[in-house]
């Protein structure tokens, strides 16, 4: 069977997304696909979801952060942005996700949007609500245990 010539193959995008959650929350690469799968055709339909082809091409997740590369058909960029920003969580696990831009090719992509040094998070003892609390502090960004859940905080706000 023969290719098909370069005009006739599909073109792609991919998509550098962030993705953020609690520190202790376990994130796999399958649970993530399906999450985004379900996000399009919840959104778009069937039809519409088979047409974007929202496709995980890479993924890491650890420590509550991580990023991945979707491909997705070329005319439908603003449709899968509207997918990936519609997950919320993953295996019952509340994730924050961020579209960190969009590129023709998978390295231009790794390149601009994805940076491989992650910084270090250290787990110390914070001054939050008028009390010591544990706490997972990621640079700016602090995983608070407080009585009944985690709070999000920043380090402004543990001060």
């Amino acid at each position: 069977m023969k290719h098909l010539p370069k005009h006739l193959r599909p073109r792609w995008r991919y998509l550098a997304v962030g993705i953020e959650s609690w520190a202790d929350a376990a994130i796999g690469r399958r649970a993530f696909q399906r999450a985004l799968w379900y996000s399009a055709g919840n959104l778009l339909g069937d039809a519409g979801s088979a047409d974007a082809d929202l496709t995980l091409l890479s993924f890491a997740h650890a420590d509550g952060t991580g990023e991945a590369v979707v491909r997705v058909r070329h005319g439908h960029v603003d449709e899968a942005r509207a997918a990936v920003a519609c997950v919320s969580e993953v295996d019952g696990e509340p994730v924050g996700i961020r579209v960190r831009g969009i590129s023709g090719t998978v390295r231009a992509c790794e390149e601009r949007y994805m940076g491989r040094a992650t910084a270090n998070s250290t787990q110390r003892d914070v001054a939050f609500g008028g009390a010591e609390r544990p706490a997972v502090v990621r640079g700016d960004a602090c995983d608070v245990a407080a009585e009944s859940d985690r709070v999000g905080a920043t380090t402004f706000d543990t001060e």
